[in-house]
């Protein structure tokens, strides 16, 4: 069954457009109650980033689960991860994430956990959707739902995620620069840093309900970039609005992304004895990647785009780490979800056992330069003409075992996506203009 709702991530679009508007969240809220609550599990935690709307949207969530006669715990402004750690020790049979993640103030959307701490499956949210066609139906007065704000939510969070390094651990040696992009992190992260012992520099931690992720954060980091070479820092940390993503900044100012934090954490696992015979990534992760995990004796593991796909994939080979280059990396031997904070800390963790820098620790991967060119389409898309297999077949063969070609569809815009990747930047750069002209001439004709 198709969904007409949500997509890979929730429910996400701009605020005050259907479905992103206070009447949804109202009936979305009597629908997860009613197909959520079980027996033994009668509460639902309900947290949210910084955004403005999440003022009205958290209210109308909250009338809407009463209306089904659940219990709701408020959490407040907290990282997405963190409301998944909640929902789990809180014995939730839900958790509900009010956040459209690295996007603008004027987006919003929903997310939801299972009461083990991961997204729900397609057939909960299939259910969900069925009822959000049938009318709003209240329960009896005196079952209605009871609300209650977990006042201590964010000590919760910070103890779990200092727990998932060894007590040992100081960063009392360690000056960072954290960039909580205006978002749920802002109160949590310099916490975290700072209670280890770090000297911590926090930018991005004044949220106004309108600057979240402007021009600040992982999507942005030539603010962090720039306040570590000014501060001296050892190295800068940045997450998306929600906390579920990091990237981080080195000594030198240089940017080390979700693909070399995998790295330097499969290394570390290996290290300590961890049993594992591979990494899951996704059709995006840089060749570099596969080839420094292979010569790690570890294997990468291809999925779809999209965190949803990864997880699916380390649940399904029992693998405990995975994640995108875009920062959204999950260690399943830590937590149930990507988190940025508890990934952060993996990273630290290795270089004070190491001894290495953040630059000296990314060394051991070498990423290939990757060019993706979006070409416009209208229509249907068939990518196996002969004319686009013939040019992908030459392009494969030049490139060799050092070099890979992809072509997809874009799932959210009229565009085919062609990005090549290879040891040589201009090589790489002209293929994939090439192959993107035959692309569009193709299927234009």
């Amino acid at each position: 069954m198709g969904k007409r709702y949500f997509g890979t991530d929730g429910i996400r679009g701009r605020v005050g457009e259907y479905p992103i508007t206070a009447e949804f969240m109202l009936k979305l809220g009597w629908a997860v109650g009613r197909v959520l609550q079980t027996k033994g599990f009668n509460k639902i935690v309900i947290g949210k980033d910084t955004r403005i709307s999440g003022y009205m949207f958290e209210s109308a969530l909250e009338a809407g689960l009463s209306a089904a006669g659940v219990n709701i715990a408020l959490l407040g402004p907290m990282p997405t991860p963190g409301i998944a750690y909640l929902t789990r020790t809180l014995h939730a049979c839900a958790g509900i994430v009010v956040s459209a993640s690295h996007n603008p103030y004027y987006d919003n959307g929903i997310k939801f956990f299972s009461r083990n701490g991961q997204k729900l499956p397609d057939e909960i949210e299939e259910q969900i959707e069925e009822l959000l066609e049938r009318p709003l139906e209240t329960v009896e007065p005196d079952v209605l739902g009871k609300a209650e704000r977990i006042v201590d939510a964010a000590g919760r969070y910070i103890e779990f995620c200092k727990s998932t390094v060894p007590a040992s651990t100081s960063l009392a040696s360690l000056k960072i620069v954290v960039d909580c992009a205006h978002g749920a992190t802002y109160h949590v992260a310099p916490s975290v840093f700072n209670e280890m012992g770090a000297t911590v520099i926090p930018v991005g931690i004044s949220p106004d309900g309108l600057n979240i992720n402007q021009d600040c954060g992982s999507t942005k980091p030539a603010l962090l970039c720039e306040t570590v070479k000014k501060e001296g820092a050892d190295l800068g940390i940045a997450f998306d609005g929600d906390g579920d993503r990091v990237i981080m900044i080195d000594h030198r100012g240089e940017v080390v992304d979700g693909d070399e934090l995998m790295f330097i954490i499969a290394r570390d696992r290996l290290r300590t004895g961890s049993r594992f015979n591979a990494v899951v990534g996704t059709l995006m992760t840089n060749l570099g990647l596969e080839l420094a995990l292979r010569a790690l004796g570890l294997d990468l593991r291809r999925a779809k785009v999209g965190d949803r796909y990864v997880m699916e994939r380390l649940l399904a080979e029992k693998l405990i780490l995975g994640g995108e280059n875009s920062g959204h990396i999950i260690c399943l031997d830590r937590t149930s979800t990507g988190d940025g904070i508890i990934s952060a800390l993996q990273i630290l963790a290795a270089m004070l056992q190491s001894d290495k820098s953040l630059h000296d620790l990314k060394a051991g991967m070498t990423k290939y330069p990757q060019v993706l060119i979006n070409v416009s389409v209208t229509g249907g898309v068939d990518l196996q003409r002969p004319p686009i297999q013939e040019a992908v077949r030459a392009v494969e063969s030049q490139l060799g075992d050092y070099g890979r070609v992809l072509l997809r569809p874009s799932g959210t815009e009229p565009v085919v996506r062609v990005m090549v990747e290879g040891a040589d930047a201009g090589i790489v750069e002209r293929h994939a203009r090439e192959l993107a002209n035959v692309v569009r001439d193709t299927l234009s004709a």
